[in-house]
């Protein structure tokens, strides 16, 4: 028995340990105050109306940020609007193993209101940045690649992320391009105070995951959709996730016919937001002093849930430590 023993536990002794979650290890990364940090820098410029100078050095502010966190490869794409050229910008995080597969997730940089247009969408870029941020630190990779991506104009017929998908999703004569396996785009990622809404979040809120049910890839969407859900569950824990059908309103219906879309939000579009679930929208107070703490982390909640379905998505992944 005694000798029995000894070889289990030299056995024992010698089975390797778990490796550790690549995906954990890289979301302890990201921090809450950077996120607000990204939000303030942003609302710095007011509403970032289109055509005008806040909506330039809006532009020329996120490049400064992606080109901080390591980024060489920042792409603007110029479109016409109804107030003379706009540009999108972005960058992208090439794939290590499978360059030319990739994800986009994005957020519009303008906005409306007069005020600082703080929730809509500043937030949605916070997430974007913060992605950015910590996929850009050494040592960190993806399989695939991933694009960053900040839409221009969508308050006014989201021409920005509409050129780009004519442009720019292969298939097109012009592009040269990864392959487009899906895009998540953020919009308005602060505020879920119900309904009506009260002073404070709710206790109830949730982030809203939607698709378009009536696309021509709802089920590639609703397999998006639930890899998104399936990480909140594994890695953001202050609140949960749900999924909508009805997904309206915001730059991905841009691609939702051509690729898996889906798009995050605070609320529903169509039940929550446009009946006022929150008093702000293209309002002038707008502000990034009106959110409170809890608003912010539910909004952080949503960088966590992205990257952790990216981690199963795109593929991170660690290099060796010496």
């Amino acid at each position: 028995m005694f000798g029995t023993f000894v070889l289990t536990a030299g056995l024992l002794a010698q089975t390797p340990p778990t490796p550790a979650d690549p995906v954990r290890t890289v979301i302890d990364r990201l921090e809450l105050e950077q996120f607000k940090a990204h939000i303030k820098g942003l609302a710095q410029f007011g509403d970032r109306m289109q055509g005008t100078q806040r909506n330039r050095d809006a532009i020329d502010w996120i490049e400064k940020q992606l080109r901080r966190f390591g980024y060489a490869n920042v792409e603007r794409l110029r479109f016409q609007s109804a107030s003379g050229p706009l540009e999108d910008i972005y960058a992208t995080r090439i794939g290590t193993t499978t360059p030319g597969e990739m994800y986009i997730v994005s957020a519009h940089m303008d906005g409306r209101g007069s005020g600082e247009a703080a929730d809509d969408d500043a937030s949605g870029c916070a997430v974007v940045l913060e992605l950015a941020r910590v996929l850009g630190m050494p040592g960190i990779g993806t399989n695939r690649s991933v694009r960053f991506a900040f839409w221009n104009n969508e308050e006014f017929g989201m021409d920005g992320s509409g050129t780009y998908a004519t442009e720019k999703v292969p298939g097109k004569p012009t592009a040269v391009e990864p392959k487009l396996l899906g895009i998540i785009q953020h919009d308005m990622m602060l505020f879920d105070h119900g309904m009506p809404p009260g002073l404070k979040q709710s206790p109830h809120a949730d982030i809203n995951i939607e698709y378009q049910e009536h696309s021509r890839m709802a089920a590639e969407s609703a397999s998006l959709a639930a890899a998104l859900l399936t990480a909140s569950r594994s890695y953001a824990h202050d609140y949960p996730a749900t999924i909508g059908v009805n997904m309206a309103g915001t730059d991905s219906i841009q691609f939702e016919d051509l690729v898996a879309s889906v798009s995050v939000r605070e609320n529903e579009r169509v039940t929550g937001i446009v009946r006022g679930s929150n008093p702000n929208h293209h309002e002038s107070t707008d502000n990034y002093e009106n959110y409170g703490e809890e608003d912010f982390r539910f909004g952080f909640n949503a960088v966590q849930m992205t990257l952790g379905a990216l981690g199963k998505l795109a593929g991170i992944t660690l290099a060796p430590s010496r």
